[in-house]
């Protein structure tokens, strides 16, 4: 059963490593028009920036808002971001959190890129520091968060990666997996085109306001 909605609600979604608030267009559109969310955009830039100025950025922003509720949705390096705000922002208003594609336990995909000079620049700052790094990433926060994976391998990072375990052409599902996760979902996606699954965007807004993920009554 479904739980009830707070009517001043705000999801903010962070979009990832090369994408611009547009990328997100989509998504937020179908979980506003299915849930009732106000959906926001937070956008930043990997390169010119680093993790602690993005997350700085994102504070400015949700402190602007004076919610009663707040979900955030982070997609691929959004989805570190969030992870580095929720734990050094404790004080914010109640909601959740949606990670989409996000490799909270390493990027292989970002390590070999970052074996390059040329590599390196297309990461970024924040994209070297959060994505190149392996940290072993662990909630222990009271938010439920929840990771949705793809398995669809469609893109040029697992060739980059080398990732031969299933994956989602970029991020391989076993590096989604959040120690302290509320839940985690794998679905046929690809590492972009989850941003334009309405099952995805079904599942992000079910999250949120039930706290797991819909799945079949066996």
């Amino acid at each position: 059963m479904c739980a009830s909605r707070l009517p001043d609600t705000t999801v903010v979604f962070v979009h990832g490593l090369w994408m611009m608030n547009l990328n997100t267009l989509l998504l937020r559109q179908r979980v506003h028009a299915e849930f009732g969310f106000d959906c926001r955009a937070f956008h930043y830039s990997a390169h010119s920036s680093s993790p602690a100025e993005i997350v700085h950025s994102l504070e400015e922003v949700v402190d602007g808002l004076a919610v009663e509720r707040l979900h955030l949705v982070g997609h691929s390096l959004g989805g570190l971001i969030v992870m580095r705000y929720l734990a050094q922002s404790p004080a914010l208003a109640p909601g959740r959190a949606v990670l989409l594609g996000a490799p909270v336990v390493r990027s292989r995909a970002a390590q070999s890129l970052a074996t390059s000079t040329l590599g390196r620049a297309m990461l970024g700052t924040a994209g070297v520091e959060e994505l190149v790094v392996e940290r072993g990433r662990s909630w222990q926060g009271d938010r439920e968060i929840g990771c949705i994976a793809g398995n669809s391998p469609f893109g040029l990072g697992h060739v980059i990666g080398r990732i031969e375990e299933e994956n989602d052409g970029s991020v391989a599902v076993g590096e989604t997996r959040l120690s302290g996760a509320r839940d985690h979902l794998v679905l046929p996606v690809s590492h972009t085109g989850m941003l334009f699954s309405k099952n995805v965007a079904h599942q992000v807004g079910y999250f949120l306001v039930n706290g797991c993920f819909a799945r079949p009554a066996p």
